[in-house]
């Protein structure tokens, strides 16, 4: 599922319409003067759909992706990123209990590792993020052994 504000929705709206008029791709012009947005706020707009895998934006014209994904909408870009946060630490969950071993332990390095490195690719930052949060809901537990620092899996 991709997840996209309600801003981006609109513009992308826009380009399915003027996808049959422009199937060459659709000058960034014709859009700012269509939508009334700034041409900043709507170059911002296309590079986050382009990221997104939605749209493709190319020598200032922008033309739909083949993708198959389902699109959700929400009102903020800080609402995108707490529903992206939340799915990073369901993924981020699912990965630890497949990494635990027969007593729901798992070494500290190794789960940091797998989080920086495995499939999720998440920055020290975010990595981190999930795991407090994961422990502010009691579902991960900081425990310390006389071999190393480990996390029990509580959930």
């Amino acid at each position: 599922m991709i997840t996209i504000t309600k801003n981006e929705e609109v513009v992308l709206n826009q380009i399915e319409i003027f996808a049959i008029e422009y199937p060459e791709g659709i000058p960034v012009g014709i859009l700012r003067k269509d939508l009334g947005f700034h041409e900043y706020d709507l170059i911002q707009i296309l590079t986050e759909l382009e990221d997104k895998g939605l749209v493709i934006f190319k020598d200032n014209k922008v033309s739909l992706s083949e993708h198959e994904a389902e699109v959700n909408t929400v009102n903020s870009r800080k609402d995108v990123e707490e529903l992206e946060l939340n799915m990073k630490e369901k993924e981020s969950y699912e990965l630890i209990r497949s990494l635990v071993d027969e007593r729901n332990l798992i070494s500290k390095y190794t789960l940091e590792g797998h989080l920086l490195y495995g499939d999720l690719k998440l920055s020290n930052f975010r990595m981190y993020h999930i795991i407090l949060s994961l422990q502010n809901k009691g579902l991960l537990k900081s425990i310390n052994k006389d071999d190393g620092e480990y996390y029990l899996l509580v959930g």
